[in-house]
């Protein structure tokens, strides 16, 4: 197999989307669009990528990481000048480049690969990546000899009546032999309206040299969609939704309502769980087999064990164990870890807190910075009280005591094993084992009180 190079064109500031967020940098389905791009090329046996960057490149090289070499394109001077940028690492080396811009998430490796598959198997020096499509205005037109070959591109503006009929696109994607790449881009003039060099221009070049340059159609022409605006980018969105979702059904999710299902990229969903419709799950969350999760339900880089039920409820950045039933209107806020059988009722907030095996918090309560043991039930109305202005303290509460409601709980402070606090309590300090603490002021009745204030009246 011969070797194989990317070339990812990522420099252009992308002003029609009107953002202060570099363009290829925008989200589609939670994750950038180039890194869609980037994830998808990885899987191609590629030896090397080179990202061509400008515009934001430090924000591009944050988000990629190691995963690609970076040049950068300090004046956009069209798409041929940018890939002369990778010339420094890719010159004179034998094999295929593919060049792709970063601004097309939906792109597959299924589609990139059978590029790769019919550039080999027809000996071209290029081959275009096309598609048909309804309306190709705007567009360049692939103008093929009989053979069936790439004759030349045509851009609509320069293309006559006859060719503007033509409905065959070229989608900016192609797969070049990378040495004559390279020779080409040399002799790329920029004699035009724009004074830019482009690419499309090294077709015609190598076609004068008469080498073969070829042009692979696929049926996906939304995979080619390139993302320039907030409408494209809303596009791309719901195309990639969609894609996620069925494939999580055809594993054996069940998704009740997919057109009103939110699912980033990397997320994982097991056998037989229920998404019930308004459900957001976000980064890096995995959700385990029978559960049921959702409606109207948020969970963001969570990892959630099996058989648990998440109702119209927010969890972030947490671990949340089997059997475990939250909601409906519970926030897990960061950092917090529920373990097996744990219930946490409605209006209860937990923040970096942990809960040991069939706890309870089962409503209106405040569990933050705490260490909850087993079989604890938290009554209605407690409160870690765990800020004094600056700052935040631990709440120990060990295995099988009852907290009765009303409770504050003031931190640092640990009570003890198999005790009980009495409802109404502020616990200021330790409570020890199987002890009933009652921390409150003794009931006094005075009566017939009222009938005195009203006299004064």
């Amino acid at each position: 197999m011969s070797n194989r190079y990317a070339v990812i064109l990522a420099a252009g500031q992308g002003t029609r989307m009107k953002s202060k967020l570099y363009k290829v940098l925008h989200p589609v389905c939670g994750k950038p669009m180039v890194q869609h791009v980037v994830d998808q090329i990885e899987k191609l046996n590629i030896q090397e990528i080179v990202s061509i960057i400008g515009h934001g490149a430090e924000k591009v090289q944050a988000q990629l990481g190691e995963q690609s070499k970076y040049v950068l394109q300090e004046q956009q001077l069209g798409t041929a000048h940018a890939v002369k940028q990778a010339k420094e690492i890719l010159n004179g080396k034998e094999g295929i480049t593919i060049v792709i811009c970063g601004d097309t998430p939906l792109i597959t490796s299924e589609t990139l690969e059978a590029l790769f598959k019919q550039h080999v198997e027809l000996s071209a020096k290029a081959t275009i990546l096309t598609a048909k499509v309804d309306d190709p205005t705007g567009y360049g037109r692939i103008i093929r000899n009989k053979a069936g070959l790439v004759e030349k591109i045509v851009e609509h503006k320069d293309a006559t009546e006859a060719e503007r009929a033509i409905n065959e696109i070229n989608t900016g994607t192609f797969c070049f032999d990378n040495k004559a790449l390279f020779a080409s881009l040399d002799l790329v003039s920029n004699d035009n309206v724009q004074g830019e060099y482009y690419l499309p221009d090294v077709i015609e070049i190598l076609k004068k040299q008469g080498e073969v340059v070829t042009a692979f159609l696929t049926d996906e022409f939304e995979e080619t969609l390139g993302i320039n605006d907030r409408v494209a980018l809303a596009e791309a969105e719901k195309i990639m939704r969609n894609r996620i979702n069925v494939n999580h059904m055809k594993k054996g999710v069940t998704i009740v309502d997919p057109s009103n299902t939110y699912i980033d990229a990397d997320v994982s969903i097991g056998q037989d769980t229920i998404i019930y419709p308004g459900t957001l799950l976000k980064g890096n969350t995995v959700i385990g087999e029978d559960c049921h999760i959702g409606p109207n339900t948020e969970i963001t880089d969570c990892h959630v064990g099996n058989a648990t039920v998440i109702r119209q409820s927010v969890a972030l950045k947490s671990t949340i164990g089997s059997h475990v039933n939250i909601g409906p209107f519970a926030h897990i806020r960061p950092e917090s870890s529920i373990h097996d059988k744990v219930k946490i009722g409605n209006f209860v907030e937990i923040k970096k807190a942990v809960l040991d095996d069939g706890s309870k918090a089962s409503h209106l309560s405040y569990i933050g910075d705490a260490e909850v043991g087993k079989n604890v039930n938290i009554g209605c109305g407690t409160i870690t009280v765990n800020y004094d202005g600056k700052n935040k303290f631990l709440t120990k509460i060990e295995d099988d005591a009852f907290i009765g409601c009303n409770s504050n709980l003031i931190a640092p402070v640990t009570i003890g094993k198999g005790s009980y606090v009495a409802a109404g309590s502020t616990i200021t300090e330790n409570v020890p084992g199987d002890a009933l603490s009652i921390a409150r002021a003794r009931q006094v009745n005075k009566e017939n009180y009222v009938q005195k204030l009203n006299q004064k009246k």
